[in-house]
């Protein structure tokens, strides 16, 4: 009789000497910008790999025993800091140009606008929240879609 081998599956990339899977990192890192996620933490076999935009962190690290969490560390502001002018979304939600669909938005490029005025709505939790302009000025950039989601502190618009 004769014995049969069985086929080997596909060889995969080991990891790193230094433990880190680069491929699942690159993976990770393609996923938060396809998503427009900033943070994205998987665990698997007892590894856990954390990746986040912004920071520029990523991790990997042995599953901790479900002991007390430490506080995750604050990353550190950019050094350029934000734009001048920039209106920074006030919380997480999604996004909208104009008050409804098929209405002309809030604003565009090169408008005047007064202080108070509507800027965008926000909406978070199923509920609107218009954002207003801080500052009166003409609106130079408007840095979000229609309908996409937003993260808190995330620039809007830029007004001068």
């Amino acid at each position: 009789m004769k014995s049969k081998k069985k086929p080997t599956p596909a060889a995969k990339p080991a990891p790193s000497k230094s433990g880190i899977d680069a491929d699942a990192v690159r993976d990770l890192a393609k996923l938060l910008k396809e998503t427009g996620l900033t943070e994205i933490e998987i665990e698997h076999k007892g590894a856990r790999i954390r990746v986040s935009r912004g920071g520029g962190v990523a991790a990997a690290a042995p599953a901790p025993a479900p002991v007390a969490a430490a506080p995750a560390p604050i990353a550190a502001p950019a050094a350029s800091g934000p734009v001048a002018g920039a209106v920074p979304s006030p919380m997480v939600g999604t996004v909208y140009l104009s008050p409804e669909p098929g209405k002309p938005a809030f604003i565009s490029v090169g408008k005047t606008v007064k202080e108070g005025d509507t800027l965008f709505i926000v909406e978070a939790m199923k509920t609107m929240n218009a954002i207003t302009a801080p500052r009166g000025g003409t609106v130079r950039e408007i840095t979000v879609s229609d309908g996409t989601p937003v993260e808190f502190g995330q620039t809007l618009c830029v007004i001068s």
